[in-house]
């Protein structure tokens, strides 16, 4: 028997391929904001920050979203929630998994309007946006109403908020969820790798060498 994964659709395919084609300009559109910012991205309040990087596609890398597609297909989640949308490259993994799945959706955080307008655009034009909400708004407060358990975490938001989104998010997390962060080289991680890999915490912490690094924590 042949199996097929929704990540081979020739629509998702292609929108992944071309948002990754795009993201390969980030580093020079980073360089155009901040050359327009004198303090650069760090005086910015949250709203102008991704107001700031609407351009940037920030994207996870392309092992890291197979790695993604692949842990939850594995953990059939009910609810995968996303920190961080941006244009949507990571949230058409997990929406493709879901697919697969045949259960489950994705509740997705973006704090730029234009970075929701595109991704929804995007879910539409590929036929997954009956599986993700995009919620629109700061992550700690829009996930603040969530009304089910939650089973499945990505965050690859501003690493300065990933701590306090998961902290947000505890009391809702089951036992046996998969918590992945992206990036763990990045300095704002270090407060957030800290607390995963203190066993006090209630955690199973280990590091994958994909793309920048991913922390996957097992929620003990």
């Amino acid at each position: 028997m042949t199996h097929s994964s929704t990540l081979h659709d020739t629509r998702v395919e292609s929108a992944i391929n071309l948002m990754f084609a795009q993201a390969e300009h980030d580093e020079a559109t980073a360089r155009r904001v901040r050359a327009q910012r004198p303090g650069g991205f760090v005086t910015m309040t949250p709203r102008e920050h991704a107001d700031a990087a609407a351009q940037l596609y920030l994207p996870i890398s392309a092992e890291g979203g197979q790695l993604l597609y692949s842990l939850v297909r594995a953990t059939r989640p009910a609810t995968v929630i996303e920190f961080g949308t941006s244009f949507g490259i990571s949230t058409l993994y997990l929406a493709a998994a879901v697919r697969d799945n045949g259960t489950g959706r994705v509740i997705s955080t973006e704090l730029s309007q234009a970075k929701i307008t595109a991704a929804r655009r995007t879910f539409a034009e590929v036929g997954l946006e009956d599986l993700i909400t995009v919620l629109e708004g700061d992550a700690l407060e829009t996930l603040e109403g969530l009304d089910s358990s939650v089973n499945f975490v990505l965050l690859d938001g501003w690493k300065d908020l990933c701590l306090p989104v998961l902290r947000l998010l505890e009391r809702r997390i089951a036992a046996g969820t998969l918590v992945v962060a992206d990036d763990v080289d990045l300095t704002d991680l270090q407060p957030y790798l800290s607390y995963v890999r203190d066993p006090a915490n209630g955690y199973q912490s280990v590091t994958f060498a994909v793309g920048e690094g991913m922390e996957i924590s097992c929620r003990l």
